[in-house]
């Protein structure tokens, strides 16, 4: 799977809001002030565009590509002796 930068910069957006909504909904139900709610509302958004785009840095330095790049082969067998040599007895 390849995500473009905007491409996942968008979803991470996207989820960030969600998340903001959700967390705004919770908290106006429950009685507190509204800059608790406000303040806790945004922290919760911004945690979540933060998380999503850290674990969106993490996948993508555990990507095969930037594996072979390291000149490791992850197609390359482990054992590259041929079974024909083998001798049986």
């Amino acid at each position: 799977m390849y995500l473009t930068h905007r491409a996942a910069t968008v979803r991470n957006f996207s989820v960030a809001l969600v998340n903001g909504s959700v967390t705004l909904v919770i908290l106006l139900i429950a009685p507190l002030g509204l800059a608790s709610v406000i303040a806790n509302t945004f922290l919760v958004t911004a945690a979540s565009f933060f998380t999503a785009t850290f674990a969106d840095s993490v996948v993508r330095y555990l990507q095969p590509s930037r594996v072979q790049g390291m000149n490791a082969s992850v197609e390359s067998p482990l054992d590259t002796r041929n079974l024909d040599d083998i001798d049986r007895r």
